[in-house]
């Protein structure tokens, strides 16, 4: 693996996001999904999903982000491989091999969810762009804010959030992100669901930030 300078990025994110991506990203070498296509077609995956997974690569493939603050970093970089899956469930590919020893894969759903894999499938975020957005608003919101609190199993499900709205760029399912008057809460359920670990569960509360540390160019 060959890392190098970000040759460009992608479009659809928030400023914020672009300049988190643009900042702290790189690019890695891939291997074109095109020269897997025959050895996929022969086992019976269909077409239009080796054509998924060569846009996705198209787009994402071989970037490298910072670790995530969950899901031990999350993938070490973004590229796609073995597909799974039936014409009747839809057709599932991985996101990106994992950059730690956890016990799912990360994975792109039959809508273009991006979520985990394990005992069940949990997507985490209606797109990848959800994804990105939400290590750049986490990357954005621990350098701004003056307290962070971590709150784990059912005392996650304690934090109020009376007066607070989603953020709506991080594409919430399992995960979800939530703006109040001075302070940002990410809920993290993904591991409890996938693997039925009700500790898995993680609340952490980005307090005492300024409109810049709430928004921040999102």
């Amino acid at each position: 693996m060959r890392a190098g300078l970000l040759r460009g990025v992608p479009d659809g994110l928030t400023r914020r996001a672009r300049g988190f991506v643009g900042t702290h990203g790189a690019t890695v070498d891939v291997r074109p999904v095109e020269s897997h296509r025959q050895w996929w077609l022969e086992r019976d995956v269909p077409a239009a999903v080796i054509d998924r997974m060569a846009a996705y690569q198209q787009r994402w493939g071989g970037l490298l982000l910072p670790p995530a603050p969950q899901y031990d970093g999350g993938p070490r970089y973004l590229d796609p491989d073995a597909p799974e899956g039936s014409d009747s469930e839809g057709w599932w590919f991985e996101a990106g091999t994992q950059r730690t020893a956890v016990p799912y894969s990360f994975m792109i759903g039959p809508s273009g969810e991006f979520g985990i894999h394990a005992n069940r499938w949990v997507p985490l975020h209606a797109t990848v762009e959800g994804w990105v957005e939400s290590l750049a608003l986490a990357h954005h919101a621990s350098l701004w804010a003056r307290q962070i609190t971590t709150l784990v199993g059912d005392d996650a499900d304690g934090v109020e959030r009376d007066g607070y709205e989603p953020v709506a760029e991080v594409r919430g399912l399992a995960d979800t992100w939530w703006r109040g008057a001075d302070s940002l809460v990410a809920l993290y359920t993904g591991e409890a669901e996938a693997l039925d670990f009700p500790r898995g569960r993680v609340a952490v509360i980005y307090s005492g930030l300024d409109d810049w540390g709430l928004r921040g160019g999102g």
